[in-house]
């Protein structure tokens, strides 16, 4: 058998098979054939190393020992909070220089001061550190079922503070932990009820089951009960002053308690031991009965 090698004629095309990886290959190397894409790869990695760069920089700029804290302005007016309680607060939290001190933390460090309600601080060129101040304003002494003495502010808020020997004499509010707001309120309901008579609360009691009692400044003891949609405590209270000057006028012994809790009258508990017999006698409002 005779083998024949064919060649092509010259001007013939050879077409020639190409294998996949060779294809692959091509396709791949494709990138680098795109020179726009490589500049634009290029811009976006040179602009994030300056980036980097100058934040580092920034960074140890702030860290330098060229802007130190050197004075806390203290921009409000102080009562109860004394410098050394300041001092020691500011010692404890002012950490860094200018640009690094946690603000958070100073803040936070100032309100946990006794008399500090509220702290605000903000940085103030070059080298300082303005700090305000709101005191609590106390306003009742609080005795709660813990027995744990403590204050309540004008807000209706309980704190943790030392009594000046000008403050002994705050009213004393007794109750449900929780409630010294709303005792705070009923507080100043009833003051200005009882300022017609020249009397005042010295002690304020709410029992667990939410009835009312007062102490005047003059030693009387004022059962108020449960506040009712029917007998009001508020109407209580100026049925009372309606009728103390002339009970207290006409009666034959001192009176230590008047209990108000009757819908149309009042009770007595007189403090004599030979009254004892008309204790908690329920007396009605007509004028003349006593």
């Amino acid at each position: 058998m005779v083998k024949l090698a064919l060649f092509p004629r010259k001007g013939a095309t050879v077409r020639r098979k190409r294998s996949g990886s060779g294809a692959s290959q091509q396709s791949a190397g494709g990138l680098w054939d795109q020179p726009q894409l490589l500049n634009l790869a290029a811009d976006v990695l040179m602009l994030l190393c300056a980036v980097a760069l100058a934040y580092a920089a920034v960074i140890s700029v702030v860290r330098l020992p060229f802007f130190p804290l050197k004075q806390l302005l203290v921009a409000s007016a102080l009562d109860q909070v004394s410098p050394a309680q300041i001092e020691y607060a500011a010692q404890t939290s002012l950490d860094g220089n200018f640009f690094t001190v946690n603000l958070d933390n100073v803040r936070s460090a100032f309100e946990k001061l006794p008399w500090v309600r509220k702290a605000s601080v903000r940085r103030r060129w070059p080298d300082g550190i303005e700090l305000t101040i709101e005191e609590h304003v106390a306003v009742a002494r609080w005795r709660g079922s813990d027995s744990e003495a403590r204050l309540v502010n004008s807000h209706g808020e309980l704190f943790t503070a030392s009594l000046s020997d000008g403050q002994t004499a705050l009213p004393l509010f007794g109750g449900p932990e929780g409630s010294a707001a709303v005792m705070l309120a009923r507080y100043r309901e009833f003051a200005e009820l009882l300022a017609s008579l020249g009397r005042s609360s010295r002690v304020v009691t709410l029992s667990p089951r939410l009835a009312w009692q007062l102490r005047l400044d003059d030693g009387l003891t004022l059962e108020l009960g449960r506040d009712q949609t029917k007998h009001p405590l508020h109407e209580r209270l100026q049925r009372f002053t309606g009728i103390y000057a002339e009970v207290r006028a006409r009666a034959k012994a001192s009176i230590n308690t008047i209990d108000m809790r009757y819908p149309n009258g009042f009770a007595l508990r007189l403090g004599r031991t030979e009254a004892l017999a008309r204790q908690d006698m329920p007396i009605t409002e007509r004028k003349g009965n006593t």
